[in-house]
């Protein structure tokens, strides 16, 4: 298949970046008024969410009707998220950035390190500030410009005000920003108690799969026009610089695979964890775009000297770890559980399995669906299994078959929820006991309160089929449960994690299952990925 190079183009590439005051300031609902909105007007919507949340990307999904990315500097690196950005909003009318928490808050409180500041000057998007300006007038003006001078590097090109009491309100308000900051506000919504967003918990995916979310889009849709000037911001986002493009796309195809260069470029990145208080964990419901492209040793070099990258050479080594396999070599099957109970995946993650050479399968635990036959590996997901545990302890299809994965080495990889029901037992919140898989010698038990929460740099403690002892994945953890082993001084732990309050070890790593709470990116390190799908021939070799 012929490629063709694209090098320093410009694009032309319409974008807004919704950004908060603070966490609650109302980015969602404007971020969800404002896709719909546009789509109503006929025109193509790509969404992003910065950091790693994946609930906010599944509102982004349902309302656009395309799979949101999300973009993550510290977990991957600047110019992945670069180049994941452009691959993504490629052949798209606009691209509509959401923020996490305020715009400046993120891993680093010296830094904008994991910020959606950080994103928006990567991306060199404008941001359009959300501020509640519930009992204020002119004092709205003071943090508005607090925003401005904190890095003046920054676009900062509007301001949408929230919770109005009255039009009045609106005007005063209005009057006072505009006159202090000199940018535009573009609109505003009114104090409804009824437009929040739903609680982020189990019934959320099911929910949107029966549409019975969509009122709630088109709600936040009428609110937002109802006050703001559409056309302006539309203004505003074609206002943004064209993007330089750097990457090799093959023809036919919108996909390019994503470098990394987290590991060399983001050396001076400090290892603290950040406790995200907003953003916590739901379903992304992958896209299945088949990954045909091709990255080549001299693009990796060029994105890693964007990247400001020493080292580009070690960088251009992992460019041999995205070219697919010769057409005559086994591609191997990786069954994907997904449904409302394992829904937890990074799109990346997906595609860098695929580009590593594997196929993978789809497959539903909750609709009665076993391990597929064809499978050489195993990837269950994050989720919310606890609210289906009933269902999931009465499928022995399924956790028969996962545990005779585990007896014939087949590599099977866990995360978070699927972590979970490798377990003995587990335990809801009410107090009810299911049986699991029972593959790893340990009881889970959901608590009322968080477990953790934060970014996490993992180190394998150990050699597996996705990582040499001492390699390392970042990601992020999030989890209400705990899981308890039976012999807590002889347990394989998979990761020693590095976060906020310090390190831990964690998860469990025996003959070929790796698995742990830790969410992993594996944009942080393909060369993982090309692991995993190795290990899946070899286990396939073994079989034969």
């Amino acid at each position: 298949m012929n490629s063709k190079n694209v090098t320093s183009n410009n694009q032309s590439a319409p974008r807004l970046i919704i950004a908060g005051t603070g966490s609650g300031a109302g980015k969602t609902t404007v971020t969800l008024g404002l896709m719909k909105a546009l789509a109503q007007r006929g025109l193509s919507v790509q969404g992003f969410k910065c950091g790693p949340d994946y609930i906010d990307p599944t509102y982004h999904t349902a309302v656009t009707g395309r799979p949101s990315r999300n973009l993550d500097a510290w977990m991957t690196s600047p110019a992945y998220v670069k180049q994941t950005f452009q691959r993504a909003s490629a052949g798209h009318d606009i691209s509509i950035i959401e923020g996490v928490m305020g715009l400046y808050d993120g891993k680093d409180p010296l830094s904008n390190i994991g910020s959606t500041a950080e994103i928006a000057m990567i991306t060199q998007t404008p941001v359009i500030l959300v501020v509640d300006v519930r009992s204020m007038a002119r004092s709205a003006a003071a943090i508005v410009l607090g925003f401005q001078h904190l890095e003046p590097e920054l676009n900062i090109a509007g301001v949408i005000v929230n919770r109005c009491g009255s039009a009045g309100h609106y005007t005063i308000v209005k009057k006072a920003i505009e006159q202090m900051c000199g940018i535009p506000v573009v609109g505003w919504l009114k104090r409804d108690e009824d437009m929040s967003i739903p609680e982020r918990h189990l019934g959320l995916v099911p929910a949107i799969e029966r549409g019975e979310l969509e009122p709630l889009f088109q709600r936040a849709a009428d609110v937002l026009l109802e006050g703001t000037d559409l056309d302006l911001l539309l203004e505003l986002a074609t206002s943004a610089p064209p993007l330089s493009v750097h990457s090799t796309i093959l023809a036919g195809s919108t996909n390019v695979i994503p470098s990394n260069t987290a590991h060399v470029a983001d050396t001076a990145r400090t290892s603290d964890t950040l406790n995200i208080s907003s953003d916590t964990e739901m379903a992304l419901i992958s896209d299945k775009t088949n990954t045909n492209d091709m990255a080549n040793a001299t693009d990796i070099t060029n994105i890693a000297r964007l990247a400001s990258v020493k080292d580009a050479e070690h960088v251009a080594q992992h460019a041999a770890l995205h070219i697919h396999s010769k057409p005559d070599t086994y591609q191997p099957v990786i069954a994907v559980a997904r449904d409302a109970a394992f829904n937890f995946y990074y799109p990346d993650n997906l595609e860098l399995l695929e580009a590593a050479g594997a196929r993978l399968k789809y497959f539903s635990p909750l609709a009665g669906e076993g391990i597929p036959a064809e499978a050489d590996s195993i990837y269950l997901g994050g989720g919310f299994p606890e609210e289906f545990a009933a269902v999931i302890a009465g499928n022995e299809r399924f956790l028969e078959g996962l545990r005779e994965a585990a007896r014939s080495q087949m590599p099977l990889f866990a995360e978070c929820g699927g972590y979970m029901v490798l377990a003995e037992t587990l335990t809801d919140r009410e107090g009810r006991t299911y049986t699991m898989a029972g593959i790893i010698p340990a009881q889970v038990q959901m608590q009322k309160k968080r477990a953790a929460l934060g970014y996490r740099e993992a180190s394998a403690v150990q050699d597996s089929f996705l990582l040499k002892q001492g390699e390392v994945l970042r990601g992020h953890e999030f989890h209400y449960s705990m899981m308890t082993y039976r012999e807590e001084g002889a347990i394989p732990y998979a990761y020693e994690t590095k976060g906020l309050r310090g390190s831990k070890q964690e998860g469990y790593a025996a003959g070929s299952i790796v698995a742990g709470y830790t969410h992993v990116h594996l944009g942080s390190d393909p060369q993982a990925a090309q692991r995993w799908v190795e290990h899946c021939r070899l286990y396939r070799e073994h079989q034969a």
